[in-house]
């Protein structure tokens, strides 16, 4: 079972004011390691499922009732939505490491000052993010050579989800403030029902009243919002330790600058990922609208198969920063050993299954042979790498748990700028493999990541400590502490 922890927090202000609050969170540096990775994991993987069938599902209901234009529309339009989504997943998870830790360390006031930077500072970026998509996405997809026929499409999708951004940024901060604390489990939940949500709304919008990629767009726009308001209105109804209050919404610098410096980092691989495969995409659009809608349906189904892999990586650095922040080295070893095993399996399971049913997998998107045809030579080359990410992923867990958001940078500008955009020109167009040397990009690309993690794994240097608390640091203004019950 894994242990909670039920705080009952007396607080008495040099004011004489007194405050009293009481949440729960989960305790990750005690228990058994692996029972308790793969209680906290599971729920991260259902959750990483229900949320990648948002895209998938937009991409099914548009190839089945408005055919390839659209299908390529909303893969260019959502390819182009991931570069604003990137940097909220990266700067939520980097605050993660930040609550992961000091919930370790049991710094509740330093707790509360960092939700309340990184819940404030990502509502303006939303803001800005808005106005410039909205400004730039004709350019953008001019730059990226979106095909002709997709163009509309890709311009009506990317519109409407642009309109989204304040609940995307929204919902991956509260989910990963959650997280951060031990709690996998309520985002799952939120997550489901704005899925449930996202599909009824694409078989209307897309099915009944034919509005192809701006319907798929409305759709998730909606669903977004609903999951945002979920999150909020469940964490204010458990009195959970940041109000919501518009005065508790402020920026402190300090933890501002701790977020950007874990933050920025993950932000940047994720965008460097993101920026490799919109190089791949630019190259395959160039090939021909069909290209391009394959290989949207292949990177769909990718969704899915690579999340053990990306599930873990959460779990286990949220885990091993709770850890880390406990003095449990020996803890956070076991866990990113005991991940890798588990992501794996499943992963080696799914490697299988691609290689013997690559048609049918494709079809799933679209029953058009050409589409299906043009798309068996990438998923080929493509499926090696489900053999990779469980070490590459897990590796990558452990050092961002550790506070090394840095190194995870330069490791993914390694492996996105350096080997996989130029191998997929070099395999796919100088060479002539066409879309099966594009796809075959992706997993040298992992390979070099998986070199370089193993150098700094055994180097031992990933130990060295990024985030630092004092043993005998007070709260500001607080004279009586905190009391604590395990139940």
């Amino acid at each position: 079972m894994i242990l909670r922890e039920h705080f009952i927090i007396h607080r008495k202000y040099k004011d004489n004011t007194v405050e009293k609050t009481e949440y729960k969170q989960n305790n990750l540096s005690q228990g058994n390691v692996v029972k308790q990775l793969f209680l906290f994991a599971l729920p991260f993987i259902i959750s990483n499922m229900i949320q990648t069938l948002y895209s998938v599902a937009d991409m099914i209901i548009v190839g089945q009732f408005s055919g390839t234009v659209s299908m390529s529309g909303v893969n260019i339009g959502g390819q182009v939505t991931m570069l604003m989504t990137n940097l909220a997943v990266g700067l939520s998870a980097g605050a993660t490491v930040l609550i992961a830790q000091s919930v370790g360390a049991q710094k509740t006031e330093k707790l509360k000052k960092v939700i309340g930077t990184l819940l404030t500072s990502l509502m303006i970026l939303a803001v800005v993010m808005t106005v410039t998509m909205l400004m730039l996405y004709g350019p953008i997809l001019r730059l990226i050579k979106t095909p002709g026929e997709s163009f509309p499409e890709a311009g009506r999708y990317l519109t409407v989800t642009s309109f989204g951004t304040l609940f995307i940024f929204g919902y991956n901060a509260l989910s990963a403030i959650m997280r951060g604390m031990g709690d996998s489990r309520s985002p799952l939940y939120f997550i489901s029902i704005a899925c449930a949500t996202n599909v009824v709304l694409d078989l209307i919008l897309v099915g009944i009243f034919s509005m192809g990629a701006t319907g798929a767009g409305i759709a998730t726009v909606f669903s977004q919002g609903i999951s945002m308001l979920l999150c909020a209105l469940y964490l204010i109804k458990r009195k959970f330790v940041f109000d919501f209050h518009i005065k508790s919404y402020r920026i402190d610098r300090t933890q501002l600058a701790m977020i950007l410096k874990l933050g920025i980092p993950i932000s940047f691989q994720y965008l460097i990922s993101n920026f490799s495969f919109l190089v791949m995409t630019t190259l395959v659009n160039s090939i021909s609208v069909t290209a391009s809608a394959a290989v949207g349906a292949i990177n769909k189904y990718n969704g899915f198969a690579i999340l053990p892999a990306i599930a873990m990586n959460a779990a286990i650095s949220t885990m091993c920063a709770q850890n880390l922040g406990a003095n449990r080295e020996d803890r956070a070893k076991k866990t990113f050993i005991t991940g890798m095993i588990m992501s794996g399996i499943i992963s080696y399971i799914i490697f299988v299954l691609t290689r013997m049913f690559p048609a049918q997998i494709i079809s799933i998107f679209g029953n058009e042979e050409e589409l299906i045809q043009a798309g068996l030579p990438y998923l080929d080359a493509f499926s090696i790498d489900y053999l990779l990410v469980p070490i590459a992923f897990s590796l990558n867990g452990l050092f961002i748990g550790a506070g090394h958001t840095t190194y995870s940078l330069f490791s993914n500008i390694l492996a996105g700028i350096i080997v996989r955009a130029p191998m997929a020109y070099l395999l796919g167009d100088f060479f002539g493999f066409g879309l099966y040397g594009i796809g075959l990009a992706i997993p040298l690309a992992t390979t070099s990541s998986i070199i370089l993690n193993l150098w700094f794994y055994f180097s031992g240097r990933w130990r060295r400590k990024i985030i630092h608390f004092h043993k005998n640091e007070k709260e500001d203004g607080i004279l009586e502490a905190e009391e604590k019950v395990a139940i």
